[in-house]
């Protein structure tokens, strides 16, 4: 009995419907993080607040979605609010689940950057006439930036492979493909090996942007961190 088939592994390492299965994975990453990282901004800025609900909130929230594991996060989005009469298909359950869940761990270390900005940034935009939305957009956001964009570049990361958390509730992912075609050609190790190298090559190529990125937002601090040595 062969345990391995060649032909069938680089058949499909070039399979179009594997390729397009890896592109909605990359798609899905994509707009998750976009819509956590706004969701992440506005719990973080919460949890900074003035107001007790505020922060009760987005203490709750952070609370129960970092608490709890995506998967059963997912399986109640999709499978009890249609019992409330909200139905959402695969994709909108999968996109919801996966950015609000993002949005919790995202909302720390936004808040995390927000913090590292030292105070008297924020009163000399004050001094200089420049009201709290301003301050934000113009002073404290972008150096926060420079902080947030490591971790976030690991969440990035990490969020491209929880994406196959999915394939749970029917969406038609990397993994849920995979999975689809082992059923069908009973080549098991050979096409989550074409799997895990496609997931590897895209989180490959998402560490060399994120080099990028950080030594583009941090040009202009080296010289700042070699004088503090």
């Amino acid at each position: 009995m062969r345990v391995w088939h060649w032909d069938g592994f680089f058949d499909y390492l070039t399979n179009a419907y594997l390729f397009e299965g890896a592109l909605i994975s990359l798609g899905l990453t994509v707009v998750a993080l976009v819509m956590g990282l706004a969701g992440g901004i506005v719990v973080a800025l919460l949890r900074l607040s003035g107001g007790r609900f505020g922060r009760g909130f987005a203490l709750a929230y952070c609370w129960f979605f970092r608490g709890t594991p995506l998967l059963v996060q997912l399986l109640m989005i999709y499978t009890a609010l249609p019992l409330f009469g909200i139905r959402l298909s695969v994709i909108e359950a999968t996109l919801l689940g996966l950015s609000l869940n993002e949005a919790a761990y995202l909302s720390e270390t936004v808040r995390a950057g927000i913090l590292a900005v030292p105070r008297g940034q924020g009163e000399a935009a004050t001094a200089l006439g420049l009201h709290s939305v301003q301050r934000f957009r113009l002073v404290v956001w972008p150096q926060a930036l420079r902080i947030i964009i490591p971790p976030l570049g690991n969440s990035v990361n990490g969020l491209l492979k929880t994406t196959s958390i999915a394939s749970v509730i029917s969406m038609d992912e990397l993994l849920r493909r995979t999975q689809i075609l082992v059923q069908e050609k009973f080549l098991v190790l050979e096409l989550f090996t074409v799997a895990a190298l496609y997931y590897l090559l895209m989180t490959t190529v998402w560490d060399m942007v994120q080099r990028r990125l950080e030594a583009r937002f941090g040009r202009g601090y080296a010289g700042e961190s070699a004088d503090r040595r």
